[in-house]
């Protein structure tokens, strides 16, 4: 459990923006600890397009010409990017799954127009990292697809059988919601050779963040978690002033609007250039170690449904909301003393064989022999528990604040030393955990400035995603045919 990289953070929120989508109405939107850099939820059937050669081959009619002679249009290309074109047919595909979306959600749709230059604008974008990931020859093949599926069906607590019939209940096909799926990896892919791969983080760096919060990280990476929902009005690069001026004033429009009553998530659907338009502009919940700077600072002084003042970044211009904040359960860079737990768990993975309810029963079961005295909690660890601290146990031996996921860690949290809590789930599957015993310590240098390398490295992930993102656009041919010009 002190691993959590289990799988890539950018791949964990991939899989579960896409999971949102396909189960708004059902599932919660939080996904595991997000991409350090990732925009958050993304569109439904995000990267579902067809290929090139198949998008743009127009389907067979049934019955030839309609009634009366008239020829009925089956498809066309609405826009054309680099070498590659998106079909009309494609573009309506999307904007059907995402009204769907909305009306799950609640959210007001914006004009049909409005909607659909939207998201022409955002599978452009989609499109375009494509290419470049063909370009640098990158491939997922079926193992790996099978594997990103397993995992999208345990974090919504479905067998892989269970996913397919949802995803089919909803009127679409399962091969088609694979495409979804291997096309989101790909993407990641090419984010983590383009950004990830390219942000480090000097020893400089550090000693500059230490000593602007007083020399021990003050208040940095404290403990409040924010639900923040963004409007990004992108400003091209070499944008001319009066470009940038132009985008301003929608800005200051849009904010006056928001300040009158307007919704949020009608005017993110509408006019944000974020990946999380049509999600309402809405983020997971992220510390704020975990938000940009810009947007660490301007929500640290905001109350819950407030707005930030129009904020510029070289990615554009963002009006931000804070919809919720709450005490988060990470770790803090404050100099003082830190909380330790000595635990031990039990792991139950659902799978095809014992479903979510029986790895609970069975845990349960397992916590009435531990709480009687017929049985001893390590013994048990040892004959059914799927984590790697078996051998040991279920020892995790000493935490730390942060080295858990949130779900297991408020659960340890709430136990005393010696007590087995009730089964709980987490991202890993089912675990009971024992909480053996606690001790105060100081953070070590070393953990601090680790610590403070993880804050810097995903902050500058995010921007300089963003920031990459706008110079792919700029940088991709696109010929617009969407009035049929």
């Amino acid at each position: 459990m002190k691993d959590r990289q289990t799988s890539p953070r950018a791949l964990r929120a991939a899989f579960a923006a896409l999971a949102f989508a396909l189960f708004a109405s059902t599932a919660a939107a939080q996904l595991r600890a997000p991409a350090p850099g990732g925009s958050g939820l993304r569109l439904p059937g995000a990267g579902s397009e067809a290929p090139a050669g198949d998008a743009a081959r127009p389907a067979p009619a049934s019955g030839g010409a309609a009634q009366g002679g008239a020829i009925r249009e089956i498809d066309r290309v609405v826009a054309v990017v680099n070498n590659d074109v998106i079909t009309l047919r494609e573009l309506e595909r999307r904007a059907e799954l995402v009204s769907v979306q909305l009306r799950r959600q609640g959210t007001e749709l914006p004009p049909r127009d409005v909607m659909l230059r939207q998201l022409l604008e955002q599978m452009i974008v989609e499109r375009a990292q494509l290419q470049r990931a063909r370009e640098y020859g990158i491939r997922i093949d079926d193992q790996q697809l099978d594997r990103a599926i397993a995992g999208i069906a345990q974090e919504n607590r479905l067998s892989v059988a269970q996913l397919r019939e949802r995803v089919e209940r909803d009127g679409r096909s399962f091969a088609s919601f694979r495409e979804d799926i291997r096309s989101e990896i790909l993407r990641t892919r090419v984010r983590e050779r383009e950004v990830d791969a390219k942000v480090q983080v000097s020893e400089a760096d550090i000693d500059a963040f230490l000593a602007s919060q007083g020399g021990q990280g003050g208040q940095a990476g404290g403990s409040a978690e924010y639900r923040v929902a963004q409007i990004l009005l992108r400003v091209p690069e070499g944008a001319s002033p009066e470009q940038i001026e132009r985008q301003r004033l929608r800005g200051e429009e849009i904010r006056r609007q928001l300040e009158g009553g307007a919704s949020f998530a009608r005017l993110a659907a509408a006019f944000s250039d974020a990946p999380d338009a049509l999600n309402g502009g809405l983020l997971e919940w992220r510390s704020a170690d975990r938000l940009p700077e810009l947007f660490a600072n301007a929500v640290s002084s905001l109350d819950r449904g407030q707005l930030s003042p129009l904020l510029r970044s070289p990615a554009g211009f963002h009006l931000l909301q804070l919809v919720d904040k709450r005490e988060g359960s990470g770790p803090s860079l404050q100099s003082q003393p830190v909380t330790q737990t000595r635990a031990r768990h039990i792991l139950i993975r659902p799978n095809e064989v014992v479903s979510e309810e029986e790895a609970f029963r069975r845990l349960r079961e397992i916590r009435e022999r531990v709480q009687g005295g017929t049985a001893d909690f390590g013994e048990m660890a040892r004959q059914y528990s799927a984590d790697g601290s078996a051998g040991r146990g279920g020892d995790l031996g000493w935490v730390y604040p942060g080295d858990t996921v949130p779900e297991f860690e408020r659960a340890m949290n709430a136990l005393s030393p010696g007590q087995v809590g009730e089964p709980v789930r987490t991202p890993f599957g089912v675990h009971l955990i024992q909480v053996l015993e606690r001790r105060t310590d100081e953070a070590s240098p070393e953990r601090l400035r680790q610590r403070v390398r993880e804050i810097l490295r995903a902050r500058r992930i995010e921007e300089r995603f963003q920031d990459w993102l706008r110079q792919l656009r700029d940088s991709t041919y696109v010929e617009y045919k969407l009035d049929g010009n």
